[in-house]
């Protein structure tokens, strides 16, 4: 099996938000069809994808070092 590209992601991401609006809980995709069993089970899937979309589009993780002073000087 391939890894998914983002483009491909993007692509489902796309198809299971429009049946989630829908109220469908069958989606077809690259000529696979998963059945739901309802809106929990999509929402999931949804959250799934956008982590990986998330972790694809991404070069680095962004890091961020904040440093307090409390008033007497370092």
């Amino acid at each position: 099996m391939t890894m998914a590209t983002l483009t491909d992601l993007e692509a489902r991401l796309e198809e299971l938000e429009r049946q989630r609006t829908s109220g469908v809980a069958r989606v077809s995709y690259e000529g696979r069809t998963v059945e739901y069993r309802g809106l929990t089970e999509i929402d999931r899937a949804i959250s799934i994808l956008m982590g990986q979309i998330a972790a694809l589009g991404s070069k680095k993780p962004v890091r961020q070092v904040r440093l307090y002073q409390d008033g007497k000087g370092l």
